[in-house]
């Protein structure tokens, strides 16, 4: 047995986090760990690696390796071959990606000199083992968030017993690995867990992507509420079981698409090209109360495409076509008809996307959705300041009406409005998020990823949030790398490869295979 945890109990105040949880790991094996956020699951990682302590006296006990761990450290757990590799990546964005994954592997004095030579072979083996084609010598911070985890992957597997490294790592614990991986980098990921449990490491795999667990966990367990609800062989249990113990009700269905009338075109775009992008002819539209789901492989242009339609990347050819309401406020043009006209636009800043009606949320909410350290209020109007301020005074008393209003509306699960965004789970940040560019009363949403990393019952709220609005008449386009998510969510899907759309198909016609056939080329 690798590790055991016994009847471990851990309170932050008044709110009981962990309570009387028990969990192990054998060797070479995969356990899954799964449950709702704010059900224990980081609590508990936290207490394996040292960073946290439970509640001792009376709180169980903690044994790695055989031998009992009464005081545990960050340093102890990694000496007693503990290694993690988080959801969100911890690189130094100005230091090259041989140089992160370099720390807390070499060794030495403070003289020594540095082998560069050395250090971006270990680089190039490392990122190797797990199919990753980066240059050992880019800065971290250029690199795209799948990119990142690739280089945090290879970092913990650079203190596993294959490696040269001192420290060998008998136990990886593995959180999200794969929210920002397309299916091919999964795949890779794989490859890589299957050999690592032949030399017997055990793995402790966290992820909210259920059908992952049954492809490569031997066993699951399930914390509900702090508390461990079932340990079961992932062979005897079924997802419709799973998602039942995880959210201790039926769950009808994670993807609740609802029929809504579709009306006209809100937004086209023609032969749109942008070189700081990497897109080139892109041609596609979406239309009001239309959830269009945009796909393709990790570096297919689509993020790149949204950034480029909310102005954060400019536009070298093509166009750009709003169809605006009768007597639109928001346009630049005259219109004395009753009549919705078509109407170019050139968007060269986020603030002329919000003026003609365009929102985005970004993939990573830790970077660009959320600010963490502000409070919720703050977070939910920060996009509508002048609306909410008199003689360049903010009105506090409207921030606060607003963001109430759309902590309701979101169902955001948070005490006050005045909490920092950071105490919240993921999937209430994702709300805080969206709740912030929904304020400016868009006409068109872009949604990248918007569930990457949330648990079921999270994940199946945001969906519901989009159906409610395209029943608005709103205009959606979702990116997604979840193919489930975008057959289960889309009217249309266009699939993007090498910076353009290769192909665009109805629901009723897609199936994961078109898609990644179109996807692959």
């Amino acid at each position: 047995m690798l590790l055991k945890v016994d009847s471990i109990t851990k309170t932050f105040g008044a709110v009981q986090a962990l309570k009387g949880v028990s969990f192990d790991l054998r060797a070479g094996e995969v356990h899954a760990l799964v449950g709702e956020n704010g059900a224990g699951k980081s609590t508990l990682i936290k207490i394996i690696t040292g960073a946290l302590q439970p509640d001792w006296p009376n709180s169980g006990s903690v044994s790695i390796n055989g031998r009992q761990v009464i005081e545990n450290s960050p340093s102890l757990a990694k000496r007693l071959g503990v290694a993690a590799i988080y959801q969100q990546p911890a690189l130094f964005p100005d230091l090259s990606v041989a140089e992160n994954l370099a720390l807390g592997l070499e060794r030495g004095g403070l003289w020594r000199r540095v082998n560069w030579r050395e250090r971006n072979a270990r680089a190039r083996e490392l990122l190797g083992r797990i199919g990753a084609r980066i240059d050992p010598q880019t800065p971290a911070g250029a690199l795209t968030m799948p990119e990142q985890q690739l280089v945090e992957i290879a970092r913990a597997l650079g203190a596993s017993p294959e490696a040269s490294s001192e420290a060998g790592a008998k136990i990886l614990i593995m959180d999200e690995p794969t929210a920002s991986l397309t299916d091919r980098e999964t795949e890779r990921l794989f490859k890589v867990i299957a050999e690592l449990r032949a030399q017997g490491v055990g793995v402790i795999y966290i992820s909210h992507r259920l059908e992952e667990l049954f492809e490569i966990a031997d066993r699951v367990t399930v914390l509900r509420d702090g508390e461990t609800v079932a340990t079961r062989a992932m062979k005897e249990v079924s997802r419709a079981e799973l998602i039942s113990l995880m959210v201790g009700r039926e769950l009808s269905a994670v993807f609740p698409k609802r029929e809504v009338k579709i009306g006209e075109t809100i937004l086209e775009i023609r032969n749109l090209s942008s070189r700081a992008a990497g897109i080139h002819n892109v041609n596609l539209s979406v239309r009001a109360g239309e959830i269009l789901g945009l796909t393709g492989l990790v570096g297919a242009g689509r993020t790149e495409l949204a950034r480029a339609l909310f102005g954060l990347l400019p536009s070298d050819d093509g166009s750009v076509f709003l169809h605006q309401p009768p007597n639109n406020k928001r346009s630049n043009k005259s219109n004395k008809s009753n009549k919705s006209y078509r109407e170019e636009v050139t968007i060269d800043s986020p603030s002329k996307a919000v003026e003609l009606g365009i929102a985005y949320v970004p993939e990573d909410r830790r970077r660009h959705g959320a600010i963490l350290e502000m409070p919720i209020s703050a977070n939910m109007t920060l996009a509508i300041l002048d609306q909410i301020s008199k003689l360049k005074f903010l009105d506090f008393k409207s921030e606060k009406r607003i963001s109430a209003d759309f902590a309701a509306r979101l169902s955001v699960k948070t005490p006050a409005t005045f909490a920092p965004a950071g105490a919240l789970s993921g999937g209430n940040q994702q709300k805080v998020a969206l709740a912030r560019w929904l304020a400016t009363d868009p006409r068109v949403l872009i949604l990248d990823e918007p569930t990457q990393g949330i648990d079921v019952g999270a994940k199946s709220e945001i969906h519901r949030l989009m159906c409610d609005l395209a029943e608005t008449g709103m205009a959606i386009i979702m990116i997604s790398s979840e193919l489930p998510e975008i057959l289960g969510m889309s009217d249309r899907i266009a699939v993007m490869r090498g910076g353009t759309v290769v192909g665009v198909m109805e629901r009723d016609e897609a199936t994961q295979q078109k898609i990644i056939e179109m996807g692959l080329g």
